[in-house]
């Protein structure tokens, strides 16, 4: 649906600023229905992406710093979410055997069944090839790539 219809909106000040309240209007569209599939699962969206980049790492450890680095949400706070994770026995801490004052993070296999059972992947490609060729999704992505550029 046009974006002029889904806000009620029929002049943007610009082609410029137009994309910009798109660009927010549909990153909160996937959230929600990213948020309604994590729930299935008691996750967030920021614990499924730690969770990925934990299983991306074996058999590497990776520190909350790493995490961080790699993480979507810049503004997560990396360290409480892996607590959370650590609690609900889907990932594990340890110290660090050639630093003691590092913590090493990993999935536990409880981490890997549940990305197993989420199957992202195919609920992604379902959704969006409602709308959207495969040549399509390539070409949004690499305009958006071209964006942050």
């Amino acid at each position: 649906m046009e974006l002029e219809k889904e806000i009620l909106n029929r002049r943007f000040e610009s082609d410029f600023n137009k994309v910009v309240v798109n660009i927010v209007y549909t990153y909160g569209w996937v959230n929600n229905w990213l948020k309604a599939e994590l729930d299935k699962y008691n996750l967030t969206l920021q614990q499924y992406n730690v969770l990925r980049i934990l299983r991306g790492q074996i058999p590497n450890p990776a520190t909350v710093n790493l995490i961080k680095e790699r993480m979507l949400d810049k503004m997560s706070d990396a360290s409480r979410i892996v607590d959370r994770l650590v609690a609900k026995q889907l990932v594990e801490r340890k110290v660090c055997a050639r630093d003691r004052r590092a913590v090493d993070i990993t999935i536990s296999q409880e981490g890997l069944n549940i990305l197993e059972k989420i199957r992202m992947d195919e609920i992604v490609k379902d959704i969006l090839s409602k709308n959207l060729t495969e040549q399509e999704a390539g070409l949004l992505s690499e305009l958006l790539d071209k964006l942050r550029g």
